[in-house]
Parts: structure tokens; C-alpha cells; sequence
């Protein structure tokens, strides 16, 4: 059996934590930043947590994270 690729555009934007959960960063911080307050910009610069209902299809297409 050959070994499972690692789909690459997730690898690039989750990582595991030290307790497996899977770390992602917020969406909606790249542009047309002028309209949004200072508070929300810094809480979208904080990782988030990956939601449980998404980690099962997020294993499997990074069977090795």
C-alpha cells in the first residue's frame, strides 16, 4: 500500500496543538480593513480552534498531522 498524500492547501492553514486539536486562523482579515473596528480586527488576529463537526473530514485529508 503506498503512502496517502497530504492535501496541501489544508496543511497550509491548520496546525495541530499539543493536545491534537486543530488550529486555524480567522477569515476576513485581508482586506477592506478601513470600515472594520479595532476591536474586531484584533480578535480575528487570535487562532482559533477548529469546530468538531469539521476535524474528521480535516484528518483525513492530513492523514499524518
Amino acid at each position: 500500500m503506498p503512502k496517502m498524500k497530504t492535501k496541501r492547501a489544508a496543511a497550509k492553514r491548520f496546525k495541530a496543538t499539543g493536545t491534537g486539536k486543530l488550529k486555524r486562523s480567522k477569515a476576513y482579515k485581508s482586506h477592506i480593513l478601513t470600515k472594520k473596528s479595532a476591536k474586531r480586527k484584533r480578535n480575528l488576529r487570535k487562532p482559533a480552534i477548529t469546530d468538531q463537526t469539521n476535524v474528521k473530514n480535516m484528518k483525513k485529508v492530513m492523514p499524518y498531522l
